[in-house]
């Protein structure tokens, strides 16, 4: 099991340049968890492609739906505290201290592009790239 952010899911559910490595981490490890906040940002992510004519509305409620599928089962509430403590302890977003959080709950590692979260938890993440 690895933890995945949502730019991971946005690579492997939005065609681009990292679509290929996210789809070669997921035949890697099938096995994707992440924090209840990937849904909010994933919408988000889908409203911006919205906006800009990107893909439709039905288009993003699919890819919604395929990306919830994914994720069914795996979906965790974070520690609050242990959230906190990380943002304390670091230059990053709490938003990105809940996929760390739950990397360390887990007992795992979190792939993300994120380079603040990559550059203050080296033990707990990964680049895409190198997963």
């Amino acid at each position: 099991m690895i933890v995945v952010d949502t730019s991971i899911l946005a690579y492997l559910y939005l065609p681009g340049d990292r679509t290929a490595h996210a789809e070669a981490l997921l035949e890697q490890d099938p096995d994707w968890a992440a924090p209840i906040l990937w849904r909010s940002e994933f919408r988000n992510i889908l409203a911006g492609y919205i906006r800009r004519k990107a893909t439709t509305f039905d288009q993003a409620c699919r890819l919604r739906d395929e990306a919830e599928s994914l994720l069914a089962g795996s979906e965790f509430e974070v520690d609050s505290t242990a959230v906190l403590a990380l943002v304390r302890d670091s230059n990053c977003s709490a938003y990105g201290c809940e996929f760390i959080a739950l990397a360390i709950q887990l007992d795992t590692t979190l792939v993300t592009m994120d380079k603040k979260l990559l550059g203050s938890f080296p033990e707990h993440a990964l680049t895409l790239s190198a997963a």
